[in-house]
């Protein structure tokens, strides 16, 4: 497919105190233009008008170059919340995008960042007046003015990777993963490792009880009776020895493991006995004592306990996200921190209402557009939908059984999202319900869909590629000559099929996955997560940036000038500009990748792992915080020629050739910009090709269908665009 683009400049601004400078939008400028060719017709002189053109160009580009930026969309709401910490009325949220705090017992939140600059927090703390962020990447973060502000305190700590806090006294202990236990007895200004005898340095849990601390690591359970010097196991009796939480009521101390339940060991650990009757899911995320009641937070839902662990009944109603992760409690109220965000309780579990107003951090890993709705993926939360630009989000989740979606794809009216553990879910009704369609999906790990003509494409992670030729009603694998199964993206450029993969390259399949070949000369970084195919070109995002090929992957060059972040989770081709998404924010390239320049202005959150158009705007998901958007209109410029006149209607023209064999020319043309489908479609009106599915600038476009493969006979080309559609018929002659 070639789609060739008369292109020019576009308009955005903000009002000014300059007068002359005023807030121009698309449709006035086409006004101005329709101005311009009624003085044409008229006879009239130009030159003002051209004047007149020429100054709103100006405008608008300095306007654009100093007020354009991303804004973040109201949601998805919620998100993956890992850690709280109260104090007095605050309560804290620590979640992949930062920090977040409420002082209305969740009623709204307000995120709490400045000076953060890792946003992934597994651990908060709250010791007198200090609040303590433990993050994945760069350590512990001290805060003395309720999150207002930040400050790294990590002397002495040489383990980044802070997963638990203690405070006993006036020692305040972190637990690291990799790393053990490490001691601050002034406020985190130092810190010291105290790992003698810790024979496990995972040290995912910690707690404090009078002079005793234990730790909980992938090797048990420790405790340390002289503020961490020294260690000893104390892991008589547990049967599990992943270790992953701590609740201490009284002389009880409960530990929660991964797969093995809860023990309670009533001797400070010398003997432990499993507590796990009623308890239908051993995967135990966190504990909390709230007077007599224990909780236990799991991966299918909330547990309560009112006598110590003897019996547990599940206590869920009204929990929408059952992977539950931190519990904290202000008074009577009890909150859980899950996957899909906060959750409160005002009567022991019996009840659960979300509170998650201002809570904007979602892991957005996949985003869709379908006319003028907008679908996001979570990670944890599932599927939700806009019908305004992201100004409202609806979780629509009816059927579907996995909250961790990673890939859409649409077929006509279908919609498919592809799951983490569950494999493929199908809608016809806009996500207001879903059924399973997994029938000979033998891996449910899906990460990837492509479709050409009727077929769909399903890439998995450690299954390969599968192949469904009825709309997922059936599966089959399709893997001849896949030399890596973990396959984490694709892209069609005519009848080619490419396959990235997670450490294996690219792939090419002429033949509908029946085999595939490695085409991988140049390709110096072999985990790729996004390709792209834009005319001749295809373009493979890896971990270690971008790579071009002009000759159906047959060899890479590495195009990487100017990006500053080389970690690649998202390609997006818009005419002839280039997309990517990174770890460290999203970048354009208007030169086939030759340069680059990162367009992040305004945006908080730059762990961009989705981009898609919708309308005149651009998404960008992010792990951690929801998704952002930012007209397109702000991004994509080109020099317009004042004297060029855009077309004055929508057009769709006839074929030429036609009847044609095999390749066929179809112009047609935009009066405005617009998000562009052009489909082919035999007589019983099934989709037999899809030749543009992309935002266009307005202007005279063309684009080739190439009928190889295709039978002789009638069929019909349709042009949708702006709310509007036109067809025409064409004949192919084999």
């Amino acid at each position: 497919m070639a789609n060739q683009s008369h292109r020019r400049r576009d308009f955005t601004g903000v009002k000014t105190s300059t007068p002359t400078c005023r807030k121009i939008y698309n449709p006035l400028f086409i006004s101005v233009l329709l101005i311009h060719r009624t003085y044409i017709v008229l006879g009239q002189e130009e030159t003002n008008m051209k004047r007149i053109l020429h100054a709103l160009i100006i405008c608008g580009a300095l306007n654009a170059a100093v007020h354009a930026q991303w804004i973040q969309t109201n949601g998805p709401l919620g998100g993956f919340v890992s850690s709280f910490a109260a104090s007095g009325s605050n309560l804290f949220a620590g979640t992949s995008g930062g920090v977040f705090l409420s002082t209305s017992n969740g009623s709204s939140w307000t995120a709490v960042n400045t000076g953060l600059t890792n946003s992934t927090v597994n651990a908060l703390a709250a010791s007198g007046s200090n609040l303590f962020a433990g993050t994945e990447t760069e350590g512990i973060f001290l805060s003395t003015n309720n999150g207002s502000s930040w400050t790294a305190v990590n002397t002495g700590l040489t383990n980044p990777d802070v997963r638990a806090f203690a405070a006993s006294g006036s020692n305040f202990f972190a637990g690291t993963f990799g790393g053990g236990v490490f001691l601050s007895t002034n406020n985190g200004s130092t810190w010291t490792a105290v790992n003698t005898g810790l024979t496990n340095s995972d040290a995912k849990a910690l707690a404090a009880s009078g002079s005793n601390l234990f730790v909980g690591t992938n090797g048990g359970v420790f405790l340390s009776t002289n503020s961490g010097t020294t260690w000893a196991a104390v892991n008589t009796g547990l049967t599990n020895s992943n270790v992953s939480a701590f609740a201490i009521s009284g002389s009880n101390l409960f530990a929660g493991t991964n797969n093995g339940g809860v023990f309670l060991s009533t001797n400070n650990g010398s003997s432990w006995k499993a507590v796990n009757t009623g308890l239908t899911n051993l995967f135990i995320f966190t504990i909390a004592v709230s007077g007599s009641n224990l909780f236990a937070g799991t991966n299918s839902g909330i547990f309560l306990t009112t006598n110590n662990g003897s019996s547990w009944m599940a206590v869920n109603t009204g929990l929408t996200n059952s992977r539950v992760y931190a519990f904290a409690t202000i008074g009577p109220n009890l909150f859980a921190g899950t996957g899909g965000g906060v959750f409160l309780s005002t009567n022991s579990g019996s009840s659960w209402t979300a509170v998650n107003t201002g809570l904007t951090n979602s892991n957005v890993k996949a985003l869709a557009a379908s006319g003028s709705n907008l679908f996001a993926g979570t990670n944890g939360n599932g599927v939700f939908l806009s019908t305004n630009n992201g100004s409202s989000w609806t979780a629509v989740k009816t059927g579907m059984t996995n909250s961790r979606v990673y890939a859409f794809a649409t077929i006509g009216s279908t919609l498919f999202a592809g799951t983490e553990g569950e494999g493929v879910f199908l809608s016809t009704n806009n996500g207001s319900s879903w059924m399973a369609v997994n029938t000979g999906l033998t891996n449910s790990f899906v990460y990837a869909f492509a479709t050409s003509v009727s077929n769909l494409f399903a890439g998995t992670g450690g299954g390969g590629v599968f192949l469904s030729t009825n709309s997922g009603s059936s599966w089959m694998a399709v893997n001849t000559g896949l030399m890596n199964s973990f396959v984490h993206a694709f892209a069609t450029s005519a009848s080619n099929l490419f396959a990235g993969t997670r450490g294996g390259g690219v792939f090419l399949s002429t033949n509908n996955g029946s085999s595939w070949t490695a085409v991988n000369t140049g390709l110096t970084n072999s985990w790729v997560y996004a390709i792209a195919a834009s005319g001749s070109n295809l373009f493979a995002g890896t971990s270690g940036g971008v790579f071009l090929s002009t000759n159906t992957g047959s060899s890479w060059t590495a195009i990487n000038a100017g990006l500053t972040n080389s970690d690649v989770r998202a390609l997006l081709t818009i005419g002839s500009n280039l997309f990517v998404g990174t770890i460290g924010g999203v970048f354009l390239s208007t030169n086939n990748g030759s340069s680059w320049a990162a367009i992040n202005t305004g945006l908080a959150n730059f762990n961009v792992y989705a981009l898609a158009t919708s309308g005149l705007h651009l998404f960008a998901g992010n792990d951690g915080g929801g998704v952002w958007r930012r007209p397109l209109s702000e991004i994509i410029t080109s020099v317009f020629d004042a004297g060029r006149r855009l077309p004055a209607a929508f057009r769709l023209e006839q074929n030429y050739p036609n009847p044609f064999n095999p390749r066929t020319m179809i112009r047609y043309e935009l009066p405005t910009h617009a998000f562009v489908r052009l489909n082919v479609y035999d007589t019983a009106g099934r989709l037999v090709r899809m030749l543009v599915n992309e935002y266009h600038t307005a202007g005279s476009k063309r684009t080739e269908l190439d009928g190889t493969g295709l039978s002789s006979g009638v069929y019909f080309y349709r042009l949708e665009a702006d709310g509007r559609s036109l067809v025409q018929k064409m004949v192919l002659i084999q």
